[in-house]
């Protein structure tokens, strides 16, 4: 333990475990009474800080450390006077450097900061962007002051980890943030690029259905030149989320959404086998990740496969394995649903897949799916050497 805390259960806990158990994992419980402890302040335990600091006094000469005395959590006045003292640009400036190094002590100084308005205030910063000139009608010096503004203020609300409900009062009260995000992304540095489509992706989650047919089409232009530049694997999954997030399966909207997304693929075919090859390269070391983004990957290569089905698809696809990608998918375990998209994709590739190449190696996989029985490991075996083959 480094900075000791005790709850109202009476247990004592390290401070960054028990906030990372109470805020990263959405817990409202003690670990071992389970007992709740929703909305409780952690008290710190001085006489256990001081007992452990002894300790490590005292065997020093073992190359043991003392333990730093931790800094105790900011409180709302505290961030209330800060904020009031940003005025003009330079003094945000320092204001948002110490907003910074405040929230980077502790998870209990992030709930403060949002409770406190810091939100907010950062999203003001940030839609205050579209009121200033673009980097060809502005000088160096103002464009520059600008961006590093809302540089600052990004990673800040990057850094919060934002709650739910914190999420859904910033797009209650700042109507334009999703628009202001975007003109970000237009403009912005790599890193504010990344730091907007993170925060996107974390907004649409929140955001009203019957609000996402409203989005315009520049999110979306953005979005994907977010995955071409490939400015950081991180925000390459945030962007694919995002994507998934703005175009629900189901009502009207579906239909425009996937229109605006899979229909172009026609011209621009690789960039949607890039997706499922990037998926498949992220989850592979991890077995349960890879259970988890199979459906929606799947659910992209069928949409593909309806709406951009050309020989010079299939062709490509099977050069990079989605084969046996999908093959992989129907031995894991997982949902049903997920393996009937499967099985659909598959057969429906043996349907207009018509060239030799296709034909062959897609037609152990047509004969294996008719057969009702799982796959076992003979038959991966059998049916990979028949891939490799061909």
């Amino acid at each position: 333990m480094k900075d000791p805390v005790t709850l109202p259960t009476g247990i004592t806990y390290d401070r960054e475990s028990i906030e990372k158990w109470l805020i990263s994992g959405k817990n409202s419980t003690c670990p071992v009474t389970k007992q709740d402890i929703s909305d409780c302040d952690l008290t710190p335990n001085h006489t256990l800080r001081r007992l452990i600091q002894s300790w490590c006094m005292l065997n020093a000469s073992h190359g043991i450390e003392r333990i730093p005395t931790p800094k105790p959590p900011v409180n709302r006045a505290e961030i209330a006077k800060l904020l009031n003292s940003a005025k003009s640009p330079q003094q945000q400036i320092k204001c948002l450097r110490e907003l910074r190094s405040i929230s980077g002590e502790n998870n209990t100084n992030k709930r403060c900061m949002e409770a406190a308005g810091v939100v907010d205030f950062l999203a003001s910063i940030v839609n205050n962007l579209s009121s200033y000139p673009s980097l060809e009608e502005s000088s160096d010096e103002s464009f520059d002051q600008t961006a590093g503004l809302v540089d600052e203020a990004l990673s800040i609300l990057h850094s919060l980890q934002i709650s739910e409900s914190g999420l859904k009062s910033l797009v209650h009260k700042n109507g334009d943030i999703i628009q202001s995000l975007t003109k970000v992304m237009q403009r912005g540095s790599y890193e504010s690029r990344a730091y907007a489509v993170l925060l996107l992706k974390s907004v649409l989650e929140v955001t009203d259905p019957m609000k996402l047919i409203g989005l315009r089409p520049e999110l979306f232009v953005e979005t994907v030149q977010v995955l071409r530049d490939q400015i950081s694997l991180q925000a390459s999954k945030a962007a694919l989320q995002l994507l998934i997030n703005a175009c629900p399966e189901k009502g009207r909207g579906d239909v425009t959404k996937r229109d605006r997304f899979v229909v172009p693929m026609r011209g621009r075919k690789s960039r949607a086998v890039e997706a499922w090859s990037w998926v498949s390269h992220c989850f592979k070391e991890d077995i349960k990740d890879f259970s988890v983004a199979s459906d929606e990957a799947v659910r992209v290569l069928l949409s593909i496969s309806k709406f951009s089905a050309t020989p010079s698809v299939l062709q490509e696809m099977l050069h990079i394995g989605v084969v046996s990608k999908l093959c992989l998918v129907l031995q894991l375990e997982g949902s049903r649903k997920t393996k009937e998209k499967t099985r659909r994709f598959l057969n429906y590739k043996l349907e207009f897949g018509r060239t030799p190449l296709a034909y062959r190696r897609t037609f152990f996989v047509h004969i294996q799916l008719r057969i009702q029985t799982p796959f076992n490991g003979f038959l991966i075996r059998r049916l990979m050497y028949r891939f490799h083959r061909s």
